[in-house]
């Protein structure tokens, strides 16, 4: 080796081998970096972090150099004593990491759910007997827990207040907040559309110019903007990581974090919850409304809403008086109190009381759907008002969240400026919390409002015009049947309900194609209604290709926006408040009356659509759950939820549409491409059907089938009763275990599974390949489980009567033979991972003791070795 080595140099320090360092080829590499030296490659292996090299990606290995003396096998007091060594610092760990938690989810909400109740109980002998009360174990569990919500509402306080102060940094604050100086603008600046302050100006110049200012430069900028620089407490959080903070990395420094914690969420409470409570009820109690505000079964987050309308008041009141007095600083502060305070008024109203209401509204204008009254929903407010409360609220988010989204989609159809009165989601320029800092209250009142009566009216179209219509021209169609006895939802109806729910809703929700075929009729519906009343030019705009001069007038335009060279954020800023998106068109004849009949054809339409959209879907499904009867206790027909019947018939009316227009759009390419694209469809389809028969029958029904024999059948059926197995009810279950299955696999480590399923999402139904579906997922699994069940099986009914002849062990063995082998499992694999751990731990005990060095190994070395 030293003859070969003579010419050889090393690839990190270009030096040859010696005696005393050798030179090895421990990766595939050849040629003249094939050589290195163990003591070079250790020190790039330890600044770069890593033990492969990196241009073969060979894995390095050394084999550990022993001391001569070592015995062949360790004492044992040596072995003792690294056991008792890895015991104690398990116990030290197990401590310190337990003192975390107790610190974290015990001492912290508990300390601040008291504190929280210290402060609202409104006397001084609470204040006086906090200590005693800071040590009770009466009512921990459940203090805990609110002090845990309490945690989480001041957390999300103070992550608001930090970033609405963004907000104002980046986009300025109102323009009666600035300075007086900055007021007053030059001459040449007001000759814009849209009057943008000082301040915007040079907070959009400093952005442009942040890599050329530099640090300095951008502390500059925020200082000549009245505000702290972020900076500073970014250099003193540098050191400051979550392992540290919460105390995960072995010190004691997160008891001073702790405290902290409960000091900061103390003051949050005191400023954001004591004080606008406490002036709430003041005012409450002077305008003589406290009855009102207690039958709405919230009177604490309707008070504290009432104080925070309070301090708003008196903010404004002391702005003014000081903006008289040329008080400076105390006017800026207070200005910005009042912003904090506006915009968060603003955003309850906007996120909480507005779908709130718009819940309530559809409830109440769908009572006679489900043949319901106000009194009942008045006893369900009052038996429950919080899940009430939260129903009708999340209702009215999907409702406005829907309703938003078919505005978007009227936008991709209509002409720019026909929703002229509606804001533009998909609008760069749109930012709602920059509206709320900047325009005023008023404003924000007229939009509500605005926004109330739109929202209010399209339920009146949509649902109780609609309803009125149905009750008169169809009687015995309506009511929905939503209440069911409980006895119903038994047996076979109840696996093929969810599994329309489960199942098929999420595939065709993931493959349908309705948004693109609501976009069509939207079209064709507005084509049909601009030629009856001559408003294309209006409604879809004038079909103008664009010339060559139109394309320099645009860009003239362009230019003409663009006088001051600040880039797009600035012609963004510009840009603020003003319509965007208008597109001019021909006002014809009678304009008018022309927007007032297309108004009327608007209305006629929603409840048009809306009676077809109530009664289609639910006929055609109460018709399908006819031909799959379930009979009752007294022989009658169980009746179905109308959810269910919905789902089906609109799942059998998404089917037929897609083949409707599957088959029309091979019509025009010819009957052969017609043929040859079914037979493609033809083979996909068989394909699916294969594919789910395995993935959605026969893997559900094997992990359903297993899950009731290891846990329903010997915990719940007795020994002198026969289990009867409902395959039905079986696969349903094994549905739902491997949705949840495969969701917890794709969130997990990367392994064969993981891959597998990533796969055959990618593919998706058109490129599916069904060779790789059955022998590298489908199979594999169906083995794994039919081994499970057959091995007790055969175990419990042809093992066990050869040696047992009594009737009585044979059914225990036979019952008890799933969760006896599964319990048997758990164990090896428990004592297989302690043996591991155990030869781990050997390992170290060897190595730390009698370990002298180690080797680098070549790669070729075990051929060289027999050879």
């Amino acid at each position: 080796m030293e003859d070969s080595q003579s010419s050889d140099i090393c690839r990190v320090c270009r030096c040859e081998g010696t005696g005393d360092r050798p030179l090895f080829h421990p990766c595939i590499c050849t040629g003249s970096i094939k050589w290195i030296h163990q003591e070079c490659l250790v020190q790039w292996m330890r600044y770069s972090r890593k033990e492969y090299c990196e241009l073969c990606g060979h894995k390095f290995s050394f084999t550990p150099i022993y001391s001569p003396d070592m015995p062949r096998r360790l004492p044992i007091r040596d072995v003792v004593s690294g056991l008792l060594a890895s015991i104690a610092t398990a116990v030290k760990y197990w401590f310190h990491y337990t003192l975390v938690a107790l610190a974290w989810l015990g001492i912290v909400p508990l300390t601040i759910c008291r504190i929280y109740r210290c402060l609202f109980n409104g006397s001084v002998d609470s204040v006086l007997t906090l200590p005693l009360d800071m040590l009770s174990t009466e009512n921990v569990g459940s203090d805990i827990f609110h002090g845990c919500i309490v945690v989480t509402c001041t957390l999300f306080a103070f992550i608001g207040l930090v970033w609405l102060r963004e907000q104002i940094l980046h986009g300025g604050g109102p323009d009666w907040l600035q300075p007086p100086e900055q007021q007053q603008q030059p001459q040449q600046n007001n000759n814009n559309n849209n009057n943008v302050n000082l301040q915007e100006l040079a907070a959009v110049a400093a952005a442009l110019n942040e890599q050329e200012i530099g640090e300095g430069g951008i502390e500059e900028a925020n200082v000549a903007a009245g505000d702290w620089n972020p900076l500073e407490w970014d250099r003193a959080a540098e050191d400051l990581t979550w392992e540290r903070l919460l105390g995960l990395d072995g010190s004691l420094v997160f008891l001073e974090h702790v405290f902290w914690v409960v000091s900061l969420n103390t003051l949050f409470i005191l400023m954001f919850a004591f004080i606008p409570y406490h002036m709430g009820h003041f005012a409450v109690s002077t305008l003589g409304l406290k009855q009102h505000v207690t039958a709405s079964h919230f009177q604490g987050l309707v008070t504290t809403l009432c104080g925070y309308c309070v301090i708003g008041i008196c903010l404004v009141g002391l702005h003014s008086l000081a903006a008289l007095l040329s008080f400076v600083k105390p006017t800026r502060f207070l200005g910005h109190c009042y912003v904090v305070v506006k915009v968060s008024l603003l955003s309850v109203v906007e996120i909480g009381v507005m779908p709130l209401v718009c819940g309530w509204w559809l409830d109440i204008c769908s009572l006679s759907l489900f043949d319901a009254t106000l009194k009942d929903r008045e006893a369900g407010f009052r038996s429950a008002p919080g899940t009430s409360m939260f129903i009708h609220w999340l209702v009215g988010m999907v409702y406005v969240y829907y309703f938003a989204s078919f505005i978007l989609l009227l936008r991709e159809v209509l002409r720019p400026g026909v929703l002229w009165f509606l804001r533009n989601l998909n609008d760069p320029d749109f930012s709602p919390i920059q509206e709320m800092i900047h325009l005023p209250i008023v404003r924000h009142i007229r939009r509500l409002v605005a926004s109330a009566v739109i929202f209010g009216s399209a339920v009146l179209l949509m649902l109780w015009l609609p309803i009125r219509i149905l009750r008169f021209a169809l009687p015995n169609f309506l009511p929905y049947t939503v209440a069911l006895q409980s006895d119903a939802q038994v047996g076979h109806e109840l696996s093929l309900e969810l599994f329309l729910l489960q199942v098929i809703l999420p595939a065709l929700l993931e493959q349908s194609h309705t948004r693109l075929w609501l976009k069509v009729l939207v079209r064709m519906w507005c084509l049909a209604v601009s030629y009856v009343l001559d408003i294309r030019s209006y409604l879809l705009g004038d079909q103008v290709a664009p010339t060559g001069g139109g394309a320099l007038q645009q860009q003239q335009q362009e230019e003409e926006h663009q006088q001051v060279d600040l880039g797009a954020a600035h012609f963004a800023i510009l840009q603020r408040g003003s319509p965007t998106g208008f597109q001019p068109y021909v006002r014809p004849r009678f304009f008018p009356l022309r927007l007032a009949a297309l108004m009327a054809v608007v209305c006629c339409s929603l409840v048009a659509v809306s009676v077809v959209a109530l009664t289609v879907p639910v006929f055609v499904g109460r018709k399908v759950m006819l031909l799959y009867p379930a009979q009752g206790g007294g022989g009658k027909p169980v009746p179905v939820h109308e959810l269910y019947t919905a789902a089906c018939g609109t799942y059998l009316c998404w089917v037929v549409a897609r083949a409707v227009t599957l088959v029309a759009g091979w019509l025009p390419e010819g009957r052969h491409a017609a043929v040859r694209t079914l037979y493609n469809w033809s083979v996909v389809v068989a394909k699916s059907v294969v594919a789910l028969s395995l993935l959605t029958g026969v893997i559900p029904l094997l992990c359903g089938l297993l899950l009731e024999l290891v846990l329903v059948v010997p915990f719940r059926v007795p020994l002198d009763q026969t289990p009867v197995l409902w395959l039905w009810q079986d696969w349903i279950v094994g549905v739902l275990y491997i949705k949840i299955v495969c969701a917890v696999t794709l969130m997990g480590p990367d392994w064969a599974l993981r891959q597998s399923i990533e796969r055959i999402y990618r593919d998706g139904i058109r490129n599916m390949q069904l060779k790789f579906i059955v022998f590298e997922l489908a199979l594999p699994v169906i083995s794994v489980l039919s081994v499970a069940l057959a091995v007790p099986y055969v175990i419990a009914h042809s093992i066990a009567p050869l040696f047992i002849s009594g009737g009585y062990m044979k059914i225990q063995i036979a019952r008890r033979i799933y969760p006896f082998l599964l319990l048997v499992l758990v164990i090896c694999a428990i004592v297989s991972f302690q043996l591991r751990q155990f030869t781990k731990l050997y390992e170290h005990i060897k190595n730390d003791k009698y370990l002298v060095g180690r080797r680098l190994v070549n790669y070729h070395h075990k051929s060289t070795l027999h050879s």
